[in-house]
């Protein structure tokens, strides 16, 4: 079924079947409940995404710093009354053993949990585990409760600490007062304040199912509604060719990590292990991180899987207004406690839910496993031996149970990598205690960035290989004469704007601000892994590199405690760049250039970890690998590079218009594609111009509509070649108006004002040692 057929199938089913949720008994009972453009237009780019969490979204003041209301926070105090709070108990949801630490170690660990390395997306960096779709997913199953008891606290301390932070360092209080040593904590993570609508989670329905398959019964996203893998996965499990979908890291959809029943809930430990060990690595994490992390996640709390998952009330964002954002209703007995219902699985891994101890993995190798089934009818394991030791209830005194593993457990038994490392912890908890506390602190902070942006006491001193490291500027920075001299000599080397601009922007383009990942500062365009990237055009880089290189030695060489780095100066080439290009086209402007970057080296590079950053399709410089099938059109991908780089719909136009007149695409097939104009390197308006002309007509060349040319309508010559990213920009509504306005007059002096402001943008994403990122400009 094509999306066109899915979204009239699911019109004819609200029209002929549904009802108004709240009155009614048609589709037309009720205001907002018409069709919407997602239905009638399926293909539509959804330009508007670019514009989340906007200004007006935010209640706090417009000149609120989160990071000097953290300063003043008394961290000790904050702690002392989150553990105060976590060995007590509530009626209307009674903690386990009479501690809430373990479920508030699973609040922190799936808001941290979320995270993929292909995108830098997800994490607790904004506390979007509050907002749908993440808050509803099965596998956030009643971690509405963990966030209501923690809400007294939150009111108590306000702004002085956002939802974020608060969750990751409730995680490390609950490890704290179970004997756990954390390795550390920082703040400065700001809180969204509206769900995030432009991630894209995976192909599934909300129920993991294609559209057609997909139930509709009141348990929202249960794992019995999610053994469709069909659309995520490709290969079969145990071949070379088996892989998931990227950017996606959660193995089904509604999940954080696996199916804890094993893949495709068919509990085979060993295709358990293969899940585990792509989706783990895909948030990050190698194998030793892997195991530390389960194996010390399970040395705590239980699970839930007491009342079948059919007598289930909705997920929050599906709940009944009197419910007030708490979901998951359950009528059965108590409605929790003895009674709960999360996952399905029931019962504990350990007979100490509540204390640090090497008892999880010892069990799990101590004993033989046989599956057997939870009161909810989930699969799970239990000891054959039935003198092995039981765990006791979590609520009812002098009853005890069979001690329980999940297939995702077992896994880490019969996998070869994951067993030789489990036996190393069995030998060595001390070593094993450290390996967990490292897994955690990188699960919790991992999305955050360099070490520059963490807040807090209890910041490590140590810096990691994922925090990519930057050594200190510890020299003289150039001042405007300097700039203006070294300017001079850029642009008499014999390089072009071309060469020089598209160095520049390759740079900087890298960063991300999901992770705050890439960037220019630390100059790694010319370290392995980057400097090799085809998108780069490695030998055209080269040649840069080394002019640019040539032109730094002779300035510091000159100096005396004086010079500047390679990061800055390739920004500072690119600046001069832009700066020739607009005089060119008729505009004296000044591009603003901060110094203060430094040079990185080979061995503060995680070689591994920086390929997550390589482009696999870069509309910028209209670039697509074509080893690489991409389930989204390109200019979804496109949009969602802009997003990453924190650009509104205007700043993206006017950065794409810019770029291609510059000429700055990548070497290939698509190198002259986009660029409509007749002097390539000055910054002019043209790409507006010829994209809006009437004079001409665009004609698809391929059938699928990935090439096209611009002909002219009385000769019919070929005049322009284009791919989807240059027309997306005349053929979306939103974003013709801007181009539209780019092309009026008066739009060429405007088109270099906003280019110039929005570069300044990209190539300062990552100075996070800067506080007002104009102030220090030359």
């Amino acid at each position: 079924m094509d999306d066109k057929q899915s979204s009239d199938a699911a019109f004819e089913e609200v029209k002929v079947g549904g009802k108004c949720p709240f009155a009614g008994d048609t589709v037309g009972g009720a205001a907002g409940s018409e069709p919407q453009n997602d239905h009638w237009w399926p293909n539509r780019l959804e330009v508007e995404l670019l514009h989340q969490n906007p200004r007006e979204a935010n209640p706090q003041d417009p000149d609120f710093d989160y990071a000097e209301s953290f300063k003043k926070l008394d961290l000790e105090a904050l702690k002392k009354d989150i553990k105060e709070l976590l060995v007590s108990s509530v009626d209307w949801w009674p903690s386990d053993y009479g501690n809430y630490g373990p479920q508030m170690i699973r609040m922190a660990w799936h808001s941290a949990g979320t995270y993929r390395i292909a995108d830098g997306r997800g994490g607790a960096g904004e506390a979007m585990q509050r907002f749908a779709p993440i808050n509803s997913w099965w596998d956030n199953g009643n971690v509405d409760k963990s966030r209501r008891l923690l809400w007294p606290i939150k009111q108590k301390y306000g702004d002085a600490i956002s939802w974020a932070d608060l969750i990751v360092l409730t995680g490390n209080c609950s490890l704290e007062i179970m004997n756990f040593p954390t390795y550390g904590f920082a703040g400065g993570r700001i809180d969204a304040w509206e769900p995030d609508s432009l991630t894209y989670w995976g192909p599934e329905s909300w129920y993991g199912k294609k559209i057609e398959d997909a139930p509709r019964g009141p348990f929202e996203g249960h794992p019995d509604q999610m053994v469709n893998r069909d659309l995520r996965w490709s290969g079969t499990n145990g071949e070379d060719d088996y892989d998931l979908e990227a950017p996606l890291a959660a193995s089904n959809s509604n999940l954080i990590y696996v199916d804890p029943e094993g893949s495709a809930k068919k509990g085979i430990p060993e295709d358990s292990a293969r899940d585990i060990r792509i989706t783990f690595g895909r948030m990050a994490m190698n194998d030793e991180e892997t195991v530390a992390l389960i194996a010390g996640g399970h040395a705590f709390g239980k699970s839930h899987g007491m009342t079948p998952p059919d007598e289930i009330g909705y997920a929050p964002e599906g709940a009944p207004m009197e419910s007030q954002g708490l979901g998951w209703h359950n009528p059965r007995g108590k409605g929790n406690a003895e009674d709960t219902m999360t996952n399905g699985i029931e019962g504990s891994w350990i007979s100490n839910p509540t204390m640090w101890d090497n008892e999880y993995l010892e069990n799990l190798f101590k004993y033989e496993w046989e599956q057997t089934r939870s009161p909810a009818g989930a699969l799970q394991w239990q000891p054959v031996d039935k003198d092995a030791r039981r765990t006791p209830d979590a609520h009812l005194e002098g009853v005890d149970h069979p001690l329980m593993m999940m297939t995702s457990d077992i896994a880490l038994k019969v996998d070869p990598s994951y067993r030789k490392i489990c036996e190393r912890f069995l030998e060595d908890f001390d070593y094993f205690t450290e390996a967990f506390s490292k897994a955690w602190y990188k699960l919790t902070h991992r999305d955050m960035g360099p070490r520059a942006r963490y807040l807090g006491s209890e910041v490590p001193e140590k810096e990691f290989m994922w925090q990519d490291p930057i050594p200190a500027v510890d020299f003289e920075l150039v001042n405007a004469d300097d700039v203006k001299h070294l300017k001079a000599k850029i642009l008499d080397s014999g390089l072009t704007v071309s060469e020089l601009a598209g160095t520049a922007w390759a740079s900087a383009s890298t960063f991300r601000t999901s992770d705050k990942r890439g960037g220019a500062d630390g100059a790694r365009i010319r370290l392995d892994p980057q400097k090799n990237w085809p998108v780069n055009n490695p030998s055209t880089l080269d040649k840069v590199l080394t002019t640019l290189a040539g032109i730094k030695n002779d300035f510091d060489g000159a100096q005396s405690g004086k010079k500047i780095s390679q990061a800055d100066l390739i920004v500072l080439a690119g600046c001069a760049a832009v700066e020739k290009a607009a005089k060119d086209a008729g505009v004296d402007i000044h591009v603003p250039f901060t110094p203060g970057r430094n040079d990185a080296t080979d061995e503060q590079t995680d070689n591994q970890a920086f390929r997550w950053l390589e482009p696999v399709t870069d509309g910028f410089r209209n670039f697509h690998r074509s080893d690489i099938n991409y389930n989204i059109a390109p200019e979804r991908a496109f949009m969602d590079r802009a997003a990453l780089l924190g650009l509104s719909a205007p700043e993206w136009t006017a950065i794409v218009g810019g770029l291609r007149v510059l000429d700055v695409n990548t070497e290939g097939h698509y190198k002259q594609h986009g660029v409509f104009t007749d002097k390539p390197g000055v910054l002019s308006n043209d790409f507006f111009l010829n994209l809006t002309s009437t004079d001409f007509e665009w004609k698809k060349v391929d059938e699928d509509g990935m090439e096209f040319t611009l002909d002219d309508r009385k000769s019919g010559e070929t005049k322009f070649k284009a791919t989807r990213c240059d027309l997306i920009f005349g053929a979306n509504s939103q974003l013709r108006q801007l181009s539209e306005f780019y092309a009026q007059k008066g739009g060429q002096e405007k088109l270099v004002r906003d280019f110039v402001a929005a570069w300044n943008k990209v190539m300062m994403h990552d100075r996070f040692d800067v506080a007002d990122k104009n102030s220090a400009a030359l």
